[in-house]
């Protein structure tokens, strides 16, 4: 099934114009629950409170302001709100192009796929082979939903992919974590630390290996509720213990190492005894419950 389109804008950089197509690259797929009253099991609602007053008030009621001093704000209407939007123009300008690697991860905030429109395949094409020969990325600016958007253009597979990135002052400096001293370390401790990096490294970063492993938990527990059974957790396991430096990279490195011959060399077939219970979760059938309580 073909994805479909969010909006709709121009590319433009010189003279140059490139009619596109967005389209949303990421849909977050993380479990949610519902605040419910605790006696009906009844979904809640919100309500905004006016604490001065101390009454419920409608959204019809309500008027946006902006704090310019400690609860001390200044009055805005959607009219006067809409007037200050960017204009809807729905072009996309490139204004430099720079070196991808001179670009910190840290700025993205959002992505998009771009997509040719109509009459805009060759210059789409054109764009992207042309950034990826030349390792650059575009740097521009995009208007959406009425705020003007700083955003990154790279090519991506046989396109290109839009970043929406934060404004400078909206990032914090680095300097404002405290990372401890400096050390000076023996070189048993960096030759361990380098092969443990290489025992566990892959040849590319492939997110299919991973999953959500608390959604898949969740869901689970779901299922077993909704068929009736009782949920146990286990208990919580053990803080682990702070060892010396040396120590704990001897036994990353041997169990690694051992979890890696198991994998490649298996042990002979011995006679299993009975499945040990999964140690996340138990189910008691309502059966068995009610059992219990006669």
């Amino acid at each position: 099934m073909a994805a479909r389109s969010i909006g709709s804008g121009t590319i433009s950089f010189g003279l140059v114009s490139i009619p596109f197509k967005l389209f949303t690259a990421t849909s977050a797929k993380s479990v949610s629950f519902n605040m419910l009253h605790k006696a009906c099991g009844s979904r809640l609602k919100q309500q905004l409170l006016c604490p001065v007053d101390n009454v419920v008030v409608e959204r019809s009621d309500t008027v946006r302001g902006f704090e310019y001093a400690r609860d001390q704000y200044v009055k805005f209407t959607d009219e006067e709100l809409k007037a200050m939007e960017a204009a809807r123009t729905g072009v996309l300008e490139l204004q430099e192009f720079v070196p991808a690697d001179t670009v910190d991860f840290l700025y993205i905030e959002k992505t998009y796929f771009l997509g040719p429109d109509k009459g805009g395949d060759r210059a789409y094409s054109l764009l992207s082979q042309a950034l990826e020969r030349n390792g650059k990325l575009a740097v521009g600016r995009f208007s959406q939903r009425g705020k003007d958007n700083l955003v990154l253009v790279r090519p991506y597979k046989k396109g290109l992919i839009l970043h929406e990135c934060y404004y400078a002052d909206e990032v914090r400096s680095f300097d404002d974590v405290e990372t401890g001293g400096s050390f000076e370390f023996k070189p048993i401790e960096l030759d361990l630390a380098d092969k443990l990096i290489e025992q566990l490294e892959k040849d590319s970063f492939e997110p299919g290996r991973f999953r959500d492993e608390w959604a898949d938990r969740v869901k689970e527990a779901v299922d077993k509720k909704v068929a009736g059974e009782e949920i146990t957790t286990a208990p919580e396991a053990p803080k682990a213990q702070i060892i010396d430096l040396l120590e704990a990279l001897k036994r990353s490195v041997a169990v690694t190492e051992a979890t890696a011959a198991n994998v490649e060399t298996p042990p002979p077939a011995i006679a299993k005894g009975p499945k040990k219970a999964e140690p996340r979760l138990e189910a008691v059938p309502a059966k068995a419950r009610k059992k219990k309580s006669g």
